[in-house]
């Protein structure tokens, strides 16, 4: 198809990818290669495969293990390797934390929440980490305010739910 028959009412979305790549600069179009067309007719976009690099590949492949070549050292190295994590000693791995924080809203404006403070952080638990002090009134409307504190927990011994 010539460059002059490609209009708008003929062939929209051809001309619509000629006029994208008509912008781009002449360098730009150059460094594009363009692919050979496959044997039978109208190529899909792909370059036929050298046959010089799948030799190559085909050499370095080795599906079922029948070089012998390398059993020796291949051996020696997993000994090696075995002998050296035996003698590490493995890092133990610190305990799994969340942090909560925990918004404690009130039914009305005459619940004393220092008090209600104090009773919360009464509760202790093995692995359970409450911000002593820690905590902040914040305004929520008409007078009412609501109790923001936080935690930490070791997941393994303390469940979210259970506080």
């Amino acid at each position: 198809m010539k460059t002059e028959n490609i209009r708008a009412d003929n062939n929209p979305n051809v001309f619509g990818w000629f006029a994208l790549v008509s912008e781009f600069a002449q360098a730009v179009r150059e460094s594009w290669k363009a692919a050979a067309p496959a044997k039978g007719g109208k190529g899909k976009g792909k370059a036929a495969p050298k046959k010089d690099a799948k030799k190559a590949d085909d050499d370095d492949l080795d599906l079922f293990g029948d070089d012998d070549e390398d059993d020796g050292a291949g051996a020696a190295a997993a000994k090696a390797a075995a002998e050296a994590a035996k003698g590490k000693k493995k890092k133990e791995k610190p305990p799994e934390m969340s942090l909560i924080i925990l918004e404690v809203k009130p039914l009305d404006d005459t619940t004393d929440l220092d008090v209600l403070a104090k009773r919360i952080f009464a509760n202790t638990r093995d692995g359970l980490f409450w911000k002593h002090g820690d905590y902040s009134k914040v305004p929520v409307a008409f007078g009412i305010f609501k109790l923001v504190l936080g935690f930490s927990c070791e997941d393994s011994k303390v469940s979210v739910d259970e506080i």
